[in-house]
């Protein structure tokens, strides 16, 4: 796989001491289990996407490993990301100070350029290999379509419809395998999950990831419900919001007063509030100090007084300024 090799250009996640060791796991740390193989995913992971320290090699490495020996197990990144092998390589390192490999929940995802039947075999049978692993836990669907501009080779003649399912034979093929022990998707609508439940003998739809947040709208609300409701997981992106976003949370006074009611961070009550709802978060940071933090939002627990006045914020006005599964669907026309 082609990795991005930016080091000493980029600064950012400091390094580990070499004699740093494993903490303990989160306080009661909460786990999702898995349709189909029963597998347990830590519901706090950490995301390997969208800042620069998700892509240079070496602060790669260093997140990844930071993150499993202040006690998380869960790691959530992408074939497009370009980062498997410096992931894999913090694992490794991760191993090697004593932190078990079946502790530990690796989640990747095939880029619609690869789908296709035999072309999802050929590129997610790599998967393994690249991250340096005897398989991956988890490889999603990363999006319902191919783009218009990469076009997926392997479908050409097919319909959007028939390309997903033939990715879904595939990834089922890879499951029985071993190469992967569950399947799943990514930014898909309720109807793209249930054309892929119609491949007979298909592996579980085991999760579905897609943006999910406190501020997210009704339409993202149901398509959180038909997954729980359907024994699919959730795993919720931008649960802080975007990047760019995180400021305009500590705005809202409900969030302000749950972190001082409960001497917590904004962040650690947006946190909480998705693990509570039953969705799995991968908040993506570089920053030990802030992974510590995240972790520590499986800690405490929020009242169902709380949870109520936490789910009206779909209905604020501040709500219409974070981006959404809509928006997403928009951008990249899904």
């Amino acid at each position: 796989q082609t990795t991005f090799n930016t080091h000493r250009k980029m600064v950012g996640t400091p390094p580990v001491p070499d004699d740093m060791k494993p903490k303990p796991r989160p306080t009661n740390e909460l786990f999702r289990t898995l349709a189909g193989t029963g597998d347990k995913m830590p519901m706090n992971g950490l995301g390997m996407c969208c800042r620069y320290t998700a892509y240079d090699d070496v602060l790669v490495r260093r997140s990844v490993l930071w993150f499993l020996l202040l006690g998380g197990r869960h790691i959530d990144t992408a074939h497009i990301y370009l980062n498997h092998k410096a992931i894999g390589l913090g694992i490794q390192d991760a191993m090697e100070r004593g932190i078990p490999r079946e502790e530990i929940f690796v989640t990747t995802k095939v880029w619609p350029g690869y789908f296709g039947y035999n072309s999802t075999l050929e590129a997610a049978t790599k998967f393994p290999e690249e991250l340096g692993l005897e398989h991956v836990d988890m490889i999603l669907m990363h999006m319902p379509k191919k783009f218009p501009l990469i076009p997926a080779k392997d479908c050409a003649g097919l319909s959007d419809k028939e390309c997903r399912q033939d990715t879904r034979r595939a990834l089922s093929e890879l499951r029985s395998k071993g190469i992967t022990r569950n399947v799943g998707v990514s930014n898909f609508k309720i109807e793209h999950i249930q054309e892929v439940e119609e491949v007979e003998g298909g592996a579980p739809v085991a999760d579905h990831q897609f943006l999910f947040n406190v501020f997210s709208p009704p339409s993202s609300h149901e398509t959180f419900d038909y997954c729980l409701d359907h024994d699919i997981a959730v795993t919720a992106y931008y649960s802080l919001g975007s990047a760019l976003q995180h400021s305009q949370a500590a705005t809202a006074a409900t969030l302000q007063e749950l972190a001082d009611k409960h001497n917590k961070s904004i962040a650690q009550i947006m946190l909480r509030w998705s693990m509570q709802r039953g969705a799995v978060v991968i908040p993506g940071s570089g920053n030990p100090k802030h992974m510590e933090q995240n972790l520590a939002a499986s800690s405490f627990e929020l009242s169902e007084e709380d949870m109520g006045r936490i789910d009206e914020l779909k209905n604020d006005e501040l709500a219409s300024e974070f981006m959404s599964q809509e928006d997403i669907g928009k951008m990249l026309q899904l």
